[in-house]
């Protein structure tokens, strides 16, 4: 068999952002593709399939009503067989006291509610059916996410808090550490300067995958199913937290993406653009096709990048709430209503925490000058084509 060159090795990526046989754009809404076959399958082939899996992992767009339908109704069906536990990206692990708590029925709802803003932020009416069915059926809820505490301590660079120790971060997976510059809107010769942030990502990580490494060495969960829920970004190509969990203890997993292939026209502020970036990886286990919906909240009506400045305008929709604020194109946001901007994802979580006809105060920089633009949230006004 002959290699290719070094030089060569981006021609054997996998076509179709890691769908070899079809292209995700092809597939109807509600289809399941098993990405390594190419093969369409039912929802009850797939079950049987990763029945035989210790840990199941899906993704999500976070803010997609109908990627959280696809993961209720995974566990749903794991729950008729298995003992099932849920991990969730959306707990730290300080939260493991209150989440027994609630477990046990101990937690109230409200204090349960309370306890997700602190760990997550806004966004719970998008999980409450699965908390609520996990209430109901007792099915323990395992925050995964490493504490503020610790966070804090390894972006300043001190040791560990409390006695503790940081997780191993393995930081020499290359096609890891290529789609994490690219999403951090690196290119070549920015590597340096994205460093701390991608090492946080891979704290962030490598704690989830020691979490997840915990719970399958414990002698009581030797018959549960660890189901994990976490953004799509994690999990796909299983570089995240799949590989670095196996690292620890080999296990049999599969991954289960909810796939979006179109974002709607109302939408489009809320895509994240990425730099294409060659894997020779399939995406996941199983690609399963959703519509992008969302609760009707306040938009901003602007398309977001990060780069290595920071959060930057890419595009401003007419007639959105952004245009008639006066943002535009190219625009750098550093702060919104005081908070410090550094990821889209904070634009977006924050916006979720509005109404309709509420203000917030954007503080950006265009062309070299700063200043502030009073944004007021009307309702959708894009003007029908």
């Amino acid at each position: 068999m002959l290699l290719a060159p070094a030089s060569r090795a981006e021609e054997f990526a996998v076509p179709n952002s890691g769908s070899p046989y079809q292209n995700l754009g092809d597939l109807q809404t509600g289809q399941i593709l098993h990405l390594p076959t190419g093969l369409t399958v039912s929802f009850d082939q797939m079950m049987d399939s990763v029945a035989t899996s210790r840990v199941i992992y899906i993704g999500e767009t976070h803010d997609n009503i109908e990627a959280h339908k696809v993961q209720l109704q995974i566990i749903k069906k794991l729950a008729e067989q298995f003992p099932v536990a849920i991990g969730m990206e959306m707990f730290r692990r300080s939260a493991r006291e209150k989440l027994d708590r609630w477990h046990t029925g101990e937690l109230s709802a409200r204090e349960f509610k309370n306890l997700f803003h602190t760990n997550w932020g806004s966004g719970y009416q998008l999980y409450q059916p699965i908390f609520d069915f996990a209430r109901t059926n007792q099915i323990q809820l395992i925050g995964l996410k490493s504490s503020r505490k610790l966070e804090n301590s390894f972006r300043s660079g001190d040791p560990a808090p409390d006695n503790t120790f940081y997780p191993e971060l393995d930081d020499q997976d290359p096609y890891h550490r290529a789609y994490c510059m690219a999403a951090f809107g690196g290119h070549r010769g920015t590597e340096k300067a994205l460093e701390k942030p991608y090492r946080m990502l891979l704290l962030w990580e490598e704690t989830m995958a020691q979490t997840v490494s915990r719970f399958l060495i414990n002698p009581k969960n030797k018959n549960t199913k660890l189901v994990v829920l976490s953004g799509g970004f994690h999990i796909q190509y299983g570089f995240g937290i799949p590989k670095r969990a196996y690292r620890r203890v080999a296990h049999a997993y599969s991954t289960i993406q909810p796939t979006i292939t179109h974002i709607p026209e109302e939408l489009q502020d809320r895509e994240m653009v990425v730099e294409k970036v060659s894997i020779p990886l399939y995406t996941a286990d199983y690609a399963w096709k959703v519509d992008y919906k969302v609760y009707d909240n306040v938009r901003l009506g602007v398309r977001l990048t990060q780069k290595k400045e920071g959060v930057t305008i890419m595009a401003v929709t007419q007639h959105s709430n952004a245009e008639t604020a006066g943002i535009v194109k190219g625009d750098l946001l550093l702060s919104m209503d005081g908070k410090k901007i550094t990821r889209t994802e904070e634009v977006l979580e924050q916006l979720q925490n509005k109404n309709f006809n509420d203000h917030s105060t954007f503080h950006l920089r265009r062309d070299g000058r700063e200043r502030n633009i009073e944004v007021v949230f009307k309702k959708n006004q894009l003007k029908k084509k």
